[in-house]
């Protein structure tokens, strides 16, 4: 019985254990309660506890089962090199012996990469890293990191091909350095657009739908140079971490302690140029990419493949044939990857299935004794009646919150830990925003029928909610719940694997004609996406949300009447 673990001890701090062919992976978040789990300092480390916890329980095995164990490496590089044996001594002290003993390190962009491509089904791909920094490149450049890293992928080899290095110019004390990382770039330009308080980065990109990109483009096409065979540089300081340069445009001063000051037309236009350069520039990337490997298919991961704007953009314009989006592309995924490089190219098991959902972690439990107050109804033991009576819920334009299944691995609520509306109405939206305190402006996603999703979208889904296509504009009044100000959505397709939603999404689809519904995590601003059924039910009732169906018991807020079909029990 085969068993390999990957861990990451950094921001998104998760572990994956691949056992007899199966993923059972998890984020330290959903148990700490914070999110990204990451430590005030950035430089600490944190070890996913309860992550690891649960795999090693849910998979029945022990540390000596374990076969390999492995990381991806991102601690800054130490004075006079040995950074390696540095950072794994460090790591391997905050496990267990047995696990310390074996752990090995990769570098952290091809920990991302390979959750990717892993996956994929692809026997040959080009794969394309970008985030705001990764392992160091060096043992003794200390300043010199990954920002934007190329592959050429095989199932028997792992070809790096293209790397974004710094420009080194003279400067008042020495040698100064302009880093070309495109996801700090993008961060930068979003601290300074969008007011504390609300998501930066997923923030500017809903907001962009609404501004002029042409009003600011030529300023911030002016901070990022194209180069040949694909180079990319970024004028500094907005190529690192910056949050106290001021960014002049119009008269304006533009940091992050102001954004809240600016109008929102402004605002709006600076997004919209902002992730129109962003893009231009990923695609400048990838197009070398396409040159270099012939490959037709690219694999995208890292932080930045979270921009389901750009997504949509490259898998139009990057000249590839096929884009598939890591399911877990930001720092979390690494530990998948590592658990899978570790599967395939150390232990040389066969790749495993490409996944239709990422229901990788623990079910919610059931609901226990006194989680919800007075007035609300339970009704248990539903079995297969349930996906029929909340469909019906949902069909009447009731919210319902759905915890079902394996907890979702990744940022995106995928159909385990839900709430759901129909897509109707645009009060439904207006709805949920107020109710989740998101910003008025921001958009839901809609999940669909694999099937049925061209008849209502332009451009290929997603399973993992990673990518934006068009809502056809022949069905865009059918759906202005989840059809942005530009006409799109960022769309999950639900295939008929899936094992959260699609008996749901069926009878949906009967009883409204609609294979689609509007999904949004289960959770609270600024926390995790939920775990378990104690924190579904505290959610239902804080939320205000119309019913909640956990495994297969519905409760009902007091408001709503009971089926007549059904008896009630008393609330647990």
């Amino acid at each position: 019985m085969p068993a390999v673990l990957g861990l990451n001890f950094h921001h998104d701090t998760s572990a994956c254990l691949i056992v007899d062919g199966r993923i059972y992976a998890a984020e330290e978040e959903r148990w700490s309660g914070i999110k990204h789990h990451r430590s005030t300092r950035s430089h600490l480390l944190t070890t996913p506890t309860h992550a690891l916890a649960w795999c090693l329980e849910a998979a029945g095995i022990t540390p000596d089962d374990i076969d390999e164990v492995w990381t991806p490496a991102m601690r800054p590089t130490p004075p006079a090199g040995a950074w390696a044996s540095t950072e794994r001594a460090e790591l391997a002290a905050l496990l267990p012996a047995r696990l310390g003993d074996r752990l090995q390190l990769l570098s952290h962009h091809t920990a991302h990469v390979l959750a990717g491509y892993l996956l994929s089904g692809q026997e040959h791909a080009a794969g394309l890293v970008i985030d705001a920094g990764g392992s160091a490149l060096g043992a003794d450049i200390a300043s010199s990191r990954e920002r934007i890293t190329g592959y050429d992928l095989r199932p028997d080899r792992i070809d790096r091909v293209h790397q974004a290095q710094p420009r080194i110019s003279p400067g008042h004390h020495g040698p100064e350095r302009a880093h070309p990382s495109l996801g700090h770039l993008y961060r930068n330009l979003a601290l300074r657009t969008i007011p504390p308080g609300d998501e930066p980065e997923g923030s500017m990109m809903a907001l962009a739908a609404y501004g002029d990109p042409d009003r600011h483009y030529k300023e911030l096409r002016d901070l990022v140079v194209l180069g040949e065979q694909g180079g990319i540089h970024v004028a500094a300081p907005w190529g690192t971490y910056d949050t106290t340069t001021p960014l002049h445009l119009d008269g304006i001063d533009w940091t992050p302690a102001r954004a809240a000051d600016q109008p929102f037309a402004l605002r709006a236009d600076l997004a919209a140029a902002a992730q129109r350069v962003f893009s231009e520039a990923v695609v400048h990337i990838a197009r070398h990419l396409r040159h270099l490997t012939a490959a037709d298919t690219l694999v995208f991961s890292g932080g930045c493949a979270l921009n389901s704007h750009l997504n949509g953009t490259l898998a139009e314009r990057s000249g590839f044939d096929r884009l598939y989006v890591a399911p877990a592309p930001h720092d979390a995924g690494t530990a998948v990857g590592a658990a899978l490089f570790a599967w395939n190219y150390v232990l040389r098991q066969p790749f495993l299935p490409t996944p239709e959902d990422a229901d990788w972690g623990p079910r919610p439990g059931p609901l226990p004794v006194g989680a919800l107050p007075a007035g609300y109804r339970v009704l248990p033991h539903l079995g297969e009646r349930l996906a029929p009576m909340v469909a019906e819920l949902l069909a009447d334009h009731r919210v319902v919150g759905w915890a079902q299944g394996g907890l979702e691995f990744g940022p995106r609520a995928l159909g385990h830990r839900s709430i759901l509306a129909h897509p109707g109405r645009a009060e439904t939206r207006d709805r949920l925003n107020s109710l989740k305190r998101r910003a008025t402006y921001r958009p839901f996603a809609p999940v669909a029928l694999a099937e049925e999703a061209d008849t209502w979208f332009k451009g290929a889904g997603d399973p993992f909610m990673n990518r934006v296509v068009n809502v056809r504009r022949c069905r865009a009044d059918q759906l202005p719940a989840i059809t942005h100000h530009d006409d799109t959505a960022r769309l999950q397709t639900v295939g008929r694997h899936h094992t959260g939603l699609r008996p749901l999404l069926e009878e949906f689809h009967r009883l409204t004609g609609l294979p689609v519904l509007l999904n949004t995590s289960l959770n609270f601003k600024g926390t995790p996406i939920l775990r378990t059924a104690a924190q579904a039910a505290h959610a239902a009732v804080e939320l205000g949300l119309d019913a909640l169906a956990v495994d297969d018991t519905l409760v009902l807020a007091p408001h709503l009447p009971i089926p007549t079909t059904e008896t009630e029990t008393d609330q647990p």
